[in-house]
């Protein structure tokens, strides 16, 4: 009897992963010792990094999304099913549609989504930039604002060591907003502050990230009059008066308020059980090196569902998915997991409109920051228009 491989999720991690595994198996797919289901509960797979983008302008809806079909092998069952109920014990996955799937080896790449209700009145006086139509909201905000002040705030998880989405993404876009302000003639009468909350947890409390980065980017900050502040955790938003409250105390106003908001896993991670992170987060238990669910029989997960102390991010899911592609296909034929993850994560930062900034790390080692260059722009931009879907398609 085939063994069969379910992935539940059509983002960057699931794609990139079941293209992979093709790859990997196809000798046992040609036998019909392995088959291959990928369930998403779209049909069309976007380029989830570029929404930030779209906040400048740069983008298109149309620009950042292809059919989920198109970027997957043709030995890969695909189908748009939303999965409502994780049935670990029996190993087997309900549908809104009805069906169930059973599956020898599953796994979970069902991302994470922003929640600006957990925080009070962040959702009706903030904007932010990890969903498209926010982000376009936000790019109203952005190329209407003559003066005032733009007040940009980080939100972390209460689970220890796990980091909000992109971790670098909130200086990236204080950078381009910068760039932006000036290009519109605006800048010198709006006034730019990013803060970052008292618990850095992983992050060792810094400004910016690891600590190399933080060393460096104060300095850049202060060379464009951008203002920063350590220990502002958002606590409330008041969206009539235009106030953000910290936790510590402090007040602040704003006219635009840029905040990098709450996460959580979806809905049906969140009402597995599988999960003993804080405050209902839904991360769900990693093993570090294999990327195995500990206490699931044949259960992996990949990208931002996990509870590790690195980004959730594209790049990050880069290194994830051969890894957990390799485990997969020692367990088939030698019954044991023959891969190790170490952490990686690489990403070419967006340091401005143009200017990028590559940079990597894994557990034993911290960001080493380089000087933000043209060239290091023209990769990510030649990313964004066409890398991003051969990688998705497990080319690169």
């Amino acid at each position: 009897m085939a063994n069969h491989i379910l992935i539940v999720g059509g983002g960057v991690g699931g794609t990139m992963l079941a293209n992979q595994l093709v790859s990997k198996l196809y000798p046992e797919i040609l036998r019909d010792q392995v088959r291959i289901t990928l369930l998403s509960s779209s049909p069309d797979h976007y380029y989830k990094p570029a929404f930030m983008y779209v906040a400048f302008n740069q983008f298109f809806q149309e620009e950042l999304k292809r059919p989920e079909r198109s970027l997957l092998r043709p030995e890969i069952d695909f189908q748009v099913q939303e999965v409502t109920r994780f049935d670990f014990a029996g190993q087997t996955l309900h549908t809104r549609s009805g069906k169930r799937f059973g599956y020898d080896f599953l796994v979970i790449a069902t991302g994470c989504v922003p929640a600006p209700e957990r925080i009070e009145g962040l959702q009706q006086g903030g904007d932010h930039f990890y969903q498209y139509e926010p982000a376009r909201q936000l790019a109203q905000r952005l190329a209407s604002i003559e003066k005032g002040r733009i007040f940009i705030t980080v939100s972390f998880p209460q689970t220890p060591n796990v980091p909000h989405q992109c971790g670098i993404a909130p200086v990236e876009t204080t950078l381009m907003l910068d760039d932006y302000l000036r290009r519109r003639g605006v800048r010198d009468k709006v006034e730019i502050i990013y803060t970052y909350p008292t618990t850095a947890q992983l992050l060792r409390n810094c400004l910016f990230l690891q600590r190399p980065t933080g060393e460096i980017l104060p300095g850049i900050f202060a060379q464009k009059n951008i203002q920063f502040q350590r220990g502002f955790t958002l606590g409330k938003v008041d969206p009539e008066q235009r106030i953000a409250y910290s936790e510590e105390g402090d007040a602040q106003p704003y006219d635009i308020l840029m905040g990098t908001p709450p996460i959580r896993a979806v809905d049906a991670v969140l009402e597995s059980g599988a999960s003993q992170a804080a405050n209902q987060e839904g991360w769900l238990p990693t093993n570090h090196e294999t990327l195995q669910v500990y206490g699931l029989q044949g259960v992996y997960v990949i990208g931002d569902t996990v509870d590790l102390p690195v980004s959730k991010a594209g790049g990050a899911c880069h290194n994830q998915a051969p890894v957990i592609a390799d485990n997969i296909a020692g367990e088939i034929r030698l019954g044991t997991t023959v891969a190790v993850y170490d952490g990686k994560v690489q990403a070419a930062a967006q340091m401005g409109l143009n200017a990028g900034m590559p940079l990597t790390y894994d557990y034993r080692h911290d960001v080493l920051p380089t000087p933000p260059t043209k060239l290091g722009g023209l990769l990510r931009n030649g990313f964004n228009r066409g890398l991003y879907w051969a990688v998705a398609r497990g080319m690169l």
